[in-house]
């Protein structure tokens, strides 16, 4: 048993590098799973599809001799555009939020399988951001921590100080209530496509730095990404708060980062990875029931109470 132990610290220890870079670059994936969800009560399946799109382009253009500053913006560009989409498809149509993700999603697939022309692409030897860091090997953990930690923070500061000004607060009371935003003046066709944009404009920028950091561009590299996005927000929020707009900003970075930590535990711990998703699955139930188990305790324990005044 002892040994066991030993064996499980040390290939969790030698593992915590490469997962808190991991964790970091996937943060912007919850952070664009977080924004429709807990901002504008849009439940979305775009990031999804968003991220793989994001990596897809990316790739391609660095194997066209683009630098790697383009291609992300390129990402930026299309993961906003796929955000745009189900937004208009809901507004217009006035089909389900969930149903208008499906079909952007799927769509996507196609779409990602066209821009690369295959399934997979491989940029090894390319220039990434992650070269451009002083002082540090490139290709190293160090270089990618450093570079998406900043990437990171200059994002979060920016992304707390929009919430707060009027734009942003337009936003968020769209997300609050629809009906009355709009007897505001606030133009809710705006709010939604924008917030919805931004989201699938964070899954690809998520994508393209996972394709620079691994090398290599895949159409399934979305698969499973939104129940991990999830289960990530859902330990942040549990650690955070919601309760303000810099807490709702943070949980997605700090729940990443906790989520991949434990999921690098279970590996470490010998856990079949087929597994994993049977465990996030159930991990994420337990969080989204824990509410309503807290209340119906609460319940059965002010029952006697209330007998007893009456």
């Amino acid at each position: 048993m002892i040994d066991f132990l030993q064996t499980t610290l040390g290939s969790f220890v030698a593992l915590i590098p490469v997962t808190l870079a991991q964790s970091l670059i996937l943060g912007f994936v919850v952070a664009g799973i977080m924004i429709p969800f807990r901002m504008l009560s849009f439940p979305d399946l775009t990031s999804e599809g968003a991220f793989p799109l994001g990596g897809c382009v990316c790739g391609v253009a660095l194997a066209s001799g683009l630098g790697p500053l383009t291609a992300i913006g390129l990402a930026l560009l299309t993961g906003f555009i796929a955000g745009c989409c189900t937004a208009f498809i809901h507004l217009r149509f006035r089909i389900h939020t969930l149903l208008a993700g499906i079909l952007v999603m799927t769509m996507l697939y196609s779409v990602n399988l066209r821009i690369m022309g295959r399934s997979n692409l491989s940029v090894f030897g390319t220039e990434t951001i992650f070269d451009w860091v002083p002082f540090v090997q490139p290709g190293f953990p160090l270089a990618k921590i450093i570079a998406v930690g900043v990437i990171t923070l200059a994002i979060f500061l920016a992304l707390n100080f929009f919430f707060t000004t009027e734009k942003g607060t337009a936003v968020r009371a769209v997300g609050a209530n629809p009906v009355m935003a709009e007897a505001q003046g606030i133009n809710v066709w705006a709010a939604t496509i924008g917030g919805i944009g931004l989201a699938g404009a964070f899954s690809a920028f998520s994508g393209a730095l996972m394709v620079q950091s691994q090398g290599f561009a895949d159409v399934n590299m979305g698969l499973g990404i939104l129940i991990n996005g999830l289960a990530a927000l859902m330990i942040g929020e549990a650690i955070v708060g919601k309760a303000t707009v810099w807490r709702q900003l943070l949980a997605p970075f700090a729940g990443a980062m906790v989520y991949y930590q434990l999921v690098s535990l279970c590996l470490a711990a010998g856990m079949p990875p087929p597994d994993l998703k049977l465990a996030t699955g159930a991990f994420v139930l337990l969080m989204l029931a824990l509410p309503t188990l807290r209340a119906a305790r609460g319940r059965q324990a002010a029952t006697p109470r209330e007998s007893f005044r009456e």
